[in-house]
């Protein structure tokens, strides 16, 4: 992409301040790979929330991805926050070491020897380069918060933080053994990141645990908003404000409500259509869906399966009257 191209592309992305735009501009082969990765991390966070009354849903025509959801300080814009930076960090560490980026590689700085638990191994292969990632991820991500600087601004920052965190937690050391007959007399072993799900419900974790917060007396940091709470760690999800219930559709919040959603009429949990359908009751209809059946095993190599109509009741919540 030449110049004036990498210029329109940028010039093109609303919301972006001068800096990020500066950024894009100058590095429009990252701006790439973040674009194709954002479908991931939207996609992990739509897993993480596929049962529950708010499901991590996108809109269409809004100037950002989550409408004015992000624009009151919740534990989900919380959770976006920290999903968000992590995925930038998770796609640019492949990208770099799958050598789609002519800025990074692998890890440089794994290089000679080092010592684990089992012994002495030799630095090989291709490591994720992490690191690189996330200063990208905190230059780029971070920078409009960081010319704001008020409450909302460190809250998100806080959250970012978290999530570029949590995929460095689960890169693991991944060794190959040389010797006679598999002795493993020699290893040569390099640092992988894990499967962005791993970093997916580490982080729904800490959804489900986040901390709710109020700014201290000198507005630079955090206080518990009621003294009984623990005071947040830096792996740890903050918020301001309460949750809207999500079950109407209500545009000053952002919740599109729960109408037509399907539910389980037999669970008691969060999926079930009590809860899911906030008491309003729902509607349902009987659907033939085909599968695959009596499939069998033909030496060699085939398996031939029958096409098996199934008829089956399918509940979704009415909507709001």
């Amino acid at each position: 992409m030449g110049t004036l191209g990498s210029q329109v592309m940028c010039d093109n992305i609303p919301g972006l301040i001068n800096k990020q735009r500066q950024l894009c501009r100058q590095h429009p082969k990252v701006m790439q790979a973040i674009g194709a990765g954002i479908k991931d991390w939207i996609g992990e966070c739509q897993h993480q929330f596929q049962n529950h009354r708010w499901n991590c849903n996108t809109m269409a025509r809004e100037h950002n991805l989550f409408g004015r959801l992000l624009l009151r300080s919740s534990r989900e814009a919380a959770f976006v926050h920290a999903i968000s930076s992590a995925g930038v960090v998770h796609t640019l560490s492949r990208a770099c070491s799958q050598g789609e980026l002519q800025s990074c590689s692998c890890d440089p700085t794994k290089k000679g020897s080092s010592r684990d638990a089992k012994g002495t191994f030799d630095w090989g292969g291709c490591s994720d380069h992490v690191e690189h990632a996330m200063r990208f991820s905190q230059s780029f991500i971070d920078a409009k918060e960081r010319k704001e600087r008020d409450a909302r601004a460190l809250m998100n920052l806080h959250n970012n933080r978290a999530g570029r965190k949590a995929v460095k937690r689960f890169m693991s050391l991944e060794c190959k053994c040389h010797g006679v007959s598999g002795s493993c007399s020699v290893r040569t072993c390099w640092l992988a990141l894990a499967d962005f799900r791993r970093t997916g419900d580490h982080l729904r974790r800490r959804y489900n645990g986040a901390v709710q917060v109020a700014m201290n007396q000198y507005g630079t940091g955090f206080t518990t908003a009621q003294r009984h709470f623990k005071r947040p760690s830096k792996n740890d999800l903050v918020y301001f404000e309460d949750s809207p219930d999500y079950c109407i559709r209500d545009q000053e919040s952002g919740s599109v409500g729960t109408g037509g959603r399907v539910c389980n009429r037999t669970s008691r949990a969060v999926d079930s259509c009590e809860v899911m359908c906030c008491g309003r009751g729902y509607d349902t209809t009987r659907v033939s869906r085909t599968t695959k059946c009596e499939c069998k095993f033909h030496w060699c190599c085939a398996v031939h399966c029958r096409d098996c109509n199934q008829e089956m009741d399918v509940h979704t919540c009415k909507a709001q009257t």
